[in-house]
């Protein structure tokens, strides 16, 4: 999940001005004259049962939040509230108030905020009331056979936030075709967050003014032989604080449909305060799984969870194809090596229709080596990870366009069997990685994880591997008889990928 939107938990002091001996915290509604859009609160509840202080801070974001821990130590409050996901360090935010207004001032993770809120008649706070929606009872979706192998296309997330357009979709969709990206096997433009408007009069979501025309955008993006994808979230606000899906499921199901989209990213967010237990969850990704196939049109369904609750036991059973193992990717190698050497999801979970996503690739945008880009790629092809380019296709070097365009490479990652590689060896400096393909031959990964060259050696039988006779190098585009023993010398953060027969 973006930085920016990660977990809510927050300890927050309440302070008062001194009434005296007997000064207490003030105790009612409080509707807040303003806020930033993020979280976007909205009113202040607190109330004293039986000589005990509970309260609930209300945000367009996150619903109404309770304040948890609450105690009181003289004229302060210290509470916490939790939006499902604690990550944070703990930040107080001071509140001080009369009898007719209330200031709150502080910090909540990127935002800085000064507002203040005045105390609230019922129907004030009633008109505030935040709407809650039932999820459906258990029940396992159908799934369709819509992805026998990883999806491979374009995600316009990591180059491009939310600052995407009608425009860019339709030239990266012509880049794809010119630069032999759809030849290779990269078919879908998936538009990511940043495109949603408001809801009109009956509550059907509208693109915003970069997206014109949605229907148009996909009937060009078809005309090239590709495929469209569009994002959204089972919480009231995305992760970039657009339109969600919340309350509207069903209805933004049938319009994707209408539009002519062939696949959903559907990221949890600001969902995460609804929806933080596997049951809750799992209902709420049922409730689109099955919102989807009412629509009888065929829509690829990606789960973004961050790999929660196991997400690759069920996926398959919300009618989902695709399932996110992690938080976010970064265009870094730190990022991406934890991601993929030590975060790349259960193998048993893998297999046609239904893949471990490590999330998308970030090749290409500038924050790694090229040889560091090519133990990204081997990595992903070994997991049998979905292969969605993060980058600016219209503009890429000569090493981005090769590296990507590898066919032996992406073989790896397509082979029908649809096995995860696993690590076979690991040591301080260097992993060793094994991957059985469908035609009897094994993809073995060489990586050094250190930042200066190595030579990796050892005999092929070590690994798994015994009788071998060729081995093709998947990078040199070399081919040689296999020797008892193997030794390849890797640059710093560099792979060698090999299939040996």
């Amino acid at each position: 999940m973006r930085k920016r939107f990660l977990s809510l938990t927050l300890a927050l002091s309440v302070l008062f001005p001194a009434y005296g001996a007997k000064a207490k915290p003030p105790e009612g509604g409080w509707v807040f004259d303003g806020s930033p859009d993020y979280p976007d609160f909205t009113r202040v509840v607190i109330n004293r049962t039986s000589g005990t202080l509970s309260g609930v801070i209300t945000s367009r974001w996150y619903g109404d939040l309770p304040m948890q821990d609450l105690r009181a130590a003289g004229d302060t409050l210290v509470f916490k509230i939790n939006n499902g996901n604690p990550r944070l360090t703990p930040s107080d935010i001071v509140i001080t108030a009369d009898d007719k207004v209330l200031r709150m001032k502080g910090t909540l993770w990127y935002q800085s905020f000064d507002i203040t809120a005045h105390k609230a008649t019922k129907t004030e706070l009633k008109a505030l009331d935040f709407p809650t929606y039932p999820l459906p009872p258990y029940r396992v979706v159908a799934q369709k056979a819509l992805a026998l192998t990883p999806p491979m296309g374009w995600n316009s997330w990591n180059r491009f936030n939310t600052e995407i357009d009608d425009k860019t979709v339709r030239e990266i969709a012509d880049a794809l075709v010119s630069s032999g990206l759809k030849d290779a096997g990269y078919v879908y433009v998936n538009i990511d967050d940043g495109w949603q408007g408001k809801r009109d009069a009956n509550g059907v979501l509208q693109p915003n003014a970069k997206f014109p025309d949605m229907k148009a955008l996909a009937d060009y993006v078809h005309s090239k032989g590709l495929k469209i994808g569009i994002y959204s979230s089972q919480g009231p606000k995305t992760c970039g604080g657009f339109e969600g899906s919340y309350g509207h499921v069903e209805q933004d199901a049938k319009t994707f449909a209408e539009w002519g989209m062939d696949y959903l990213k559907y990221d949890l967010c600001s969902g995460e305060a609804f929806y933080h237990t596997r049951e809750t969850v799992y209902a709420s990704y049922q409730q689109m799984g099955e919102a989807l196939a009412a629509t009888g049109h065929d829509i690829v369904f990606s789960l973004c969870q961050y790999g929660r609750f196991d997400v690759g036991s069920w996926g398959r059973d919300v009618g989902g194809h695709l399932w996110r193992t992690t938080g976010d990717i970064e265009d870094n190698y730190a990022r991406m090596a934890w991601i993929g050497f030590d975060a790349s999801g259960k193998p048993n979970h893998t297999g046609p229709n239904g893949w471990n996503d490590p999330d998308m690739l970030e090749v290409g945008n500038g924050g790694m080596t090229t040889d560091e880009y090519k133990t990204h790629m081997s990595l992903w092809a070994l997991m049998a990870a979905p292969l969605l380019l993060g980058n600016d296709v219209r503009t890429m070097t000569p090493d981005t366009v090769a590296i990507l365009t590898n066919r032996d490479v992406i073989a790896v990652d397509q082979d029908t069997a649809g096995v995860q590689g696993l690590p076979v060896k690991k040591d301080a400096t260097h992993e060793i990685w094994t991957k059985k393909l469908s035609d009897g031959a094994t993809a073995v990964g060489l990586f050094n994880r250190s930042d200066k060259p190595i030579t990796i050696t050892g005999s092929w039988s070590e690994i798994g591997v015994g009788g071998a006779k060729e081995v093709r190098d998947l990078w040199a585009h070399t081919q040689a008889h296999a020797e008892t023993d193997y030794s390849y010398t890797l640059p710093a953060h560099g792979a060698a990928l090999l299939k040996v027969h």
